[in-house]
């Protein structure tokens, strides 16, 4: 079963009097447990399919199911928890809170989500540890470099146990030594905790770790190429 499904799945951006297609009649599987990676052009469409997925834009037309349910269905507060509960999501410009520690930003989505203290406390040491910054938790934002930055927001993504983590360009704002290390540690942290990781991205050194490449062009799926694949071609 596919953690998130797509089916015909249009979107269009009204500008002024103009209609911009984003997305044509979209069919696509997401594997469970699968490192999959949305590759195209700037204006391809990469990122409104990554929206999509992760229910911060809705289509006008087409079937979206995503763990399970179809949520084109839900009221907005119903889809607001659903994210919550489902869906992590880490920012090319990492968006964490600058007042707050790493210890509280990753605790943030669990005290929104209203998780026991005890439980809260559990899972953000266990997520500083998984992505080696124990020994920065009462740093602020400002204080850590930017794959520290990169790292608090992958920790705070996984902390509620999503089923899906979508990424947007995760290492564009990154050095090639950086964000390889940070392709790394997701790959590893996806691999770990058996998460579906989704990502829009141009960057060779993602494609490469994909176990899924999804190649979209003008709002169209041009191909899909799986690991398997490629290591045959």
């Amino acid at each position: 079963m596919h953690v998130v499904e797509l089916k015909q799945i249009s979107k269009t951006y009204h500008l002024d009097a103009i209609d911009v297609p984003a997305l044509v009649d979209i069919d696509l599987g997401v594997r469970p447990d699968c490192f999959t990676v949305i590759s195209g052009a700037s204006g391809s469409g990469k990122t409104t399919l990554l929206n999509v997925i992760g229910c911060i834009d809705l289509p006008d037309r087409g079937e979206l199911i995503v763990a399970g349910e179809p949520v084109q269905k839900l009221s907005d507060d119903a889809l607001s928890d659903f994210r919550a509960r489902h869906i992590g999501f880490v920012f090319q410009n990492f968006n964490l809170l600058p007042v707050l520690t790493a210890y509280e930003n990753i605790e943030y989505p669990l005290l929104l989500s209203r998780t026991p203290a005890p439980e809260r406390k559990r899972r953000v040491e266990a997520m500083l540890d998984a992505v080696g910054l124990s020994d920065r938790a009462k740093n602020y934002p400002g204080q850590l470099s930017g794959g520290q930055r990169q790292r608090v927001a992958i920790a705070r993504a996984l902390a509620p146990s999503p089923k899906l983590v979508l990424a947007d360009e995760p290492t564009a704002n990154l050095d090639s030594v950086t964000g390889a290390a940070i392709i790394d540690l997701m790959r590893a942290m996806q691999r770990e905790l058996h998460v579906s990781f989704v990502f829009s991205s141009h960057d060779p050194k993602v494609l490469a770790a994909a176990d899924d490449a999804v190649m979209i062009r003008d709002g169209r799926i041009e191909r899909i190429e799986r690991r398997e694949e490629r290591a045959a071609a």
